[in-house]
């Protein structure tokens, strides 16, 4: 095999192990959604999660991340790796702000808080209204 062809191959390899993926969910979780009514889905969006927002230790990371909007829930992903989950039974508080293109959820309060930040890929307005459905339909 020629160098060139190894070179190829190895990019090829390297190419799809770079590729950031973050929709797969367990099958059980995905029997769930799909049983809530599935109201928006994005998957690879880039999000900002600001933590401990307000303290003199704030800060924040980025990261590509998956969320999926259902009558009933907001779930926030990479994959198997639920990071932020808003259902009937969440009891944290909760808020949903549009600013512009922007959406940020917001969850817990005083130091304990995390904002989740994202620009979804059409109607930030119908996004943030079925955003705020759920968190209505839980009592918040």
């Amino acid at each position: 095999m020629s160098w060139r062809a190894v070179v190829a191959a190895l990019a090829v390899v390297l190419a799809a192990g770079c590729a950031r993926e973050t929709g797969r969910l367990t099958p059980e979780l995905a029997r769930r959604i799909q049983s809530e009514g599935v109201v928006h889905r994005a998957d690879n969006l880039k999000f900002r999660r600001s933590h401990d927002v307000g303290r003199y230790d704030a800060g924040w990371r980025e990261g590509v991340a998956s969320i999926i909007v259902t009558r009933t829930s907001v779930l926030i992903h990479r994959n198997e790796q639920v990071f932020l989950e808003i259902n009937p039974r969440s009891r944290r508080f909760l808020q949903v702000r549009r600013e512009r293109e922007r959406i940020r959820i917001r969850s817990g309060s005083g130091g304990s808080s995390e904002v989740w930040s994202f620009e979804p890929p059409d109607s930030a307005e119908a996004w943030a209204k079925d955003i705020r459905a759920v968190m209505r339909d839980r009592g918040n």
